[in-house]
């Protein structure tokens, strides 16, 4: 277990490293768009929506997942890109599960997946991360709230002696 768990955390720092590299400028998302506003083609809308999936900005990465999940409804060619840009845009939205569920598709149909791999392990530990951040802050903020009662109760016994 302790291996899964290092190849884990290894996988999700140097996807986050890559991805963190791969975030695109707005030069090219201006040309993309504007070429996918002159020849509104699939595969146009495709390179600008896996494009936007690398995105910096929140609202950019959900237009991504929607433009992407379209794509795969409309039967286009390239369905597993279009999953794995959804995966990507999900994990840099922090939405963990869902981008895990996405890798999944893809590793059913596509077990050899690389990339598909190497993103469900990083959804995985970094859900794992957030769950154990949330207990610890869970944890801090039940112990302020006692000292703080405690404070509280501590100050109006020394009140009602007086």
């Amino acid at each position: 277990m302790g291996e899964t768990k290092n190849t884990q955390k290894v996988t999700k720092a140097e996807l986050d490293h890559k991805l963190k590299l791969a975030a695109p400028d707005r030069q090219i998302l201006e040309d993309l768009a504007v070429a996918c506003a002159k020849d509104p083609s699939p595969d146009n809308t495709f390179q600008y929506a896996f494009c936007l999936s690398k995105s910096t900005e929140p609202s950019e990465l959900r237009y991504a997942v929607s433009i992407l999940d379209g794509l795969v409804k409309e039967g286009y060619d390239h369905q597993v890109d279009c999953m794995y840009g959804s995966a990507c845009a999900l994990y840099l939205l922090g939405e963990y599960e869902k981008s895990r569920n996405r890798c999944e598709q893809i590793l059913r149909s596509n077990p050899e997946s690389r990339l598909a791999a190497e993103m469900h392990l990083a959804s995985i530990e970094s859900k794992e991360q957030k769950d154990a951040k949330a207990v610890k802050d869970a944890a801090v903020g039940g112990a302020v709230v006692a000292v703080a009662a405690g404070a509280v109760i501590g100050i109006a016994s020394m009140l009602l002696k007086r």
